[in-house]
């Protein structure tokens, strides 16, 4: 029997190739987007529409959920009010899901749901796996709230995973595409000093991962969903030069950064040498380990056979 699966977060930069691969894979989606049904099928594909998780209320169910709703953290300066659009983005509508999966006449077998590296605050040069003790910052308890809200269902016998993913490159967007232009113009640089570690994965990894946690049946549980050979800022400035084949002399000093940003540089400023420790373990393959071949397919992708 066809599987149904309920996806927050379809649209965005991981949600529009993820879906296409489940349903290649076979699956029927329901996708739970604000936007026209035609933007979101020229996105994600054949998929369902629903533009309110409440029309799912005691609904027959679901045989699993993965949810990645959440506005970018870094694409405006962290006001206050910014700092709870970002709150209610990620808990407020994954409190909202729990709820409405709660009155399905049956459970889903799994939730994925969505969380970030920035869980552990930042790390410095440290090894960061899934237990390490995370640091009291605004990253943190975004980060917390959120997986916590998605671990409710265990009570329920709900298999929880929770995707702890670091910074995606990949082609057609991503952060990675709004620092192509000054690097292409000879303009880039590294951010402050450079020695803050980027752990960094590629978005066909992330997919595969998302999906590899929804088919393992013994899955739960955080995992980092990054790849395994982290890079500091200066690594993956001297590489993405490279790859360009453009200088990169032009560093952002760290009190430039902190007077543009405010509080928010510290995303830049700061990081976590994250590596995939629980993934590794399992076996788990990545099609792009190393950052040199990942950054070339996210600046000069090829088309898939």
């Amino acid at each position: 029997m066809t599987k149904q699966l309920l996806i927050t977060g379809g649209t965005g930069f991981i949600g529009q190739v993820l879906c296409r691969d489940l349903l290649s894979k076979g699956y029927q989606l329901t996708v739970f987007s604000r936007q026209p049904v035609e933007n979101v099928r020229a996105f994600c594909g054949r998929v369902e529409v629903v533009p309110d998780l409440n029309q799912l209320r005691a609904h027959p169910g679901f045989d699993a959920v993965i949810n990645l709703a959440g506005e970018g953290i870094a694409e405006k300066r962290w006001s206050e009010q910014r700092k709870q659009d970002l709150r209610d983005s990620r808990i407020g509508v994954t409190e909202t899901l729990v709820d409405v999966i709660r009155s399905w006449a049956k459970p889903p077998e799994v939730i994925v749901s969505g969380s970030a590296v920035g869980f552990y605050g930042d790390q410095g040069a440290s090894v960061v796996t899934e237990e390490t003790k995370p640091r009291d910052e605004f990253t943190h308890r975004l980060c917390r709230d959120w997986e916590n809200a998605a671990l409710r269902l265990a009570d329920d016998g709900v298999r929880v995973c929770l995707s702890r993913t670091g910074v995606v490159v990949g082609p057609g967007g991503g952060f990675l595409s709004r620092m192509l232009l000054p690097f292409k113009l000879g303009l880039g640089g590294r951010l402050g000093d450079g020695r803050q570690y980027m752990p960094w994965v590629h978005r066909e990894d992330v997919v595969n991962a998302l999906v590899w946690m929804l088919e393992q049946s013994d899955a739960s549980g955080p995992f980092n969903v990054v790849s395994p050979n982290p890079a500091t800022n200066t690594e993956f400035t001297r590489c993405l030069g490279k790859v360009l084949h453009r200088p990169t002399l032009f560093p952002a000093p760290a009190p430039v950064l902190k007077l543009a940003l405010g509080e928010m540089a510290g995303l830049l400023l700061t990081g976590q040498q994250a590596v995939p420790d629980k993934l590794n373990k399992a076996g788990f393959q990545f099609s792009f380990p190393e950052l040199e071949q990942a950054l070339v397919n996210a600046v000069h992708p090829r088309p898939r056979s």
